[in-house]
């Protein structure tokens, strides 16, 4: 019976239906899985973009797995999809040494190297705009208006906003379950912001960037701020919303997708939680699709994310001025 199991979970795996292996499975008793069912689980969860399902399957069997090759890399798999590349690189070394010349392997371990170096600089990049950011004294999640902050003006007034982005008000309830949804808690400001209007255009829409990206050397632009919501394709659950972003367009489960960019889905601007967990934080990166979605640190948090917003104007006058 367990033979024909294991040779019908692989079947759905070569025909990538990942969600029937996960009902399958989910309908067997934990006590009554096994080392190889709870494996085929977690790689069922690792198709289906559910990493940190992914992660806790194969945790609750370390023991046995930890010096499966195997194993190991489908945790690698599970970390490097959450842009958690320090851990990552752990899981591949250690299955390249449990099986060497593993082509998967080799190609996975050359791609993380380079990441961690750039993910060690931003966490020694934020922890130093995070003191800056305490110094400052501005920290009040957006409740005065001061800065390039002002809650009368921020948003651009359309008809196009409002019919494609601004939800309508929401309740505790629904933070409660957009969180759970997500499996993030949302940052104070953020919930100040959307107080005030629940999604939209921001009226200054560029952000100074200290690195290149695909859309421009010094800067990234933004087409929305996502709402609480699910009813707009562009809220944090809905259509266009931050899972489907992950498990759809492939970017990395680091965090939510907060903002639209004018790529029209090639690169977003994210909360990254990967610095301070789930319930602490975030920071805001750009994750850029067209360069193997490599992720641009933007500021500490969302408060200084939002104003640190200018004018896209700023930019074309600088230009202006150096020809």
């Amino acid at each position: 019976m367990e033979r024909e199991l294991l040779d019908q979970l692989n079947t759905w795996h070569d025909q990538d239906l990942f969600g029937l292996i996960i009902k399958r499975i989910e309908q067997i008793p934990v006590h009554d899985r096994n080392y190889d069912l709870t494996g085929h689980l977690a790689r069922a969860y690792n198709n289906s973009a559910q990493y940190r399902e992914a992660i806790q399957q194969l945790k609750s069997v370390e023991e046995q797995g930890k010096w499966d090759p195997l194993w190991q890399f489908r945790l690698g798999y599970a970390y490097y999809h959450m842009a958690l590349y320090d851990q990552a690189l752990q899981a591949f070394e250690q299955s390249d040494r449990l099986q060497p010349y593993d082509e998967s392997t080799l190609e996975f371990l050359s791609s993380t190297r380079s990441k961690v170096i750039k993910m060690q600089r931003d966490r020694q990049r934020h922890l130093e705009k995070l003191a800056e950011w305490d110094q400052s004294g501005m920290q009040n999640h957006l409740r005065a208006a001061s800065g390039s902050y002002d809650p009368s003006t921020f948003w651009e007034q359309s008809d196009y906003a409002q019919s494609s982005y601004v939800s309508s008000p929401f309740d505790e309830s629904q933070i409660i379950s957009t969180e759970q949804e997500l499996g993030y808690k949302l940052p104070a400001s953020y919930i100040q912001l959307m107080n005030i209007q629940n999604g939209g255009v921001p009226a200054r829409t560029v952000f100074p960037t200290e690195e290149a990206t695909s859309w421009a050397e010094n800067h990234i632009a933004i087409t929305c701020i996502m709402g609480i919501g699910h009813i707009k394709s562009y809220s944090l659950t809905g259509e266009m919303g931050s899972r489907f972003m992950i498990e759809d367009w492939g970017y990395p489960d680091l965090g939510i997708v907060i903002c639209d960019c004018p790529s029209a889905g090639h690169d977003v601007v994210m909360l990254d939680y990967r610095f301070c967990g789930p319930q602490g934080e975030p920071c805001v990166v750009h994750v850029d699709q067209e360069d193997d979605y490599e992720i641009t640190y933007l500021a500490p948090n969302f408060e200084a994310f939002v104003r640190g917003l200018v004018d896209e104007e700023t930019f074309d006058l600088d230009e202006e001025n150096e020809d």
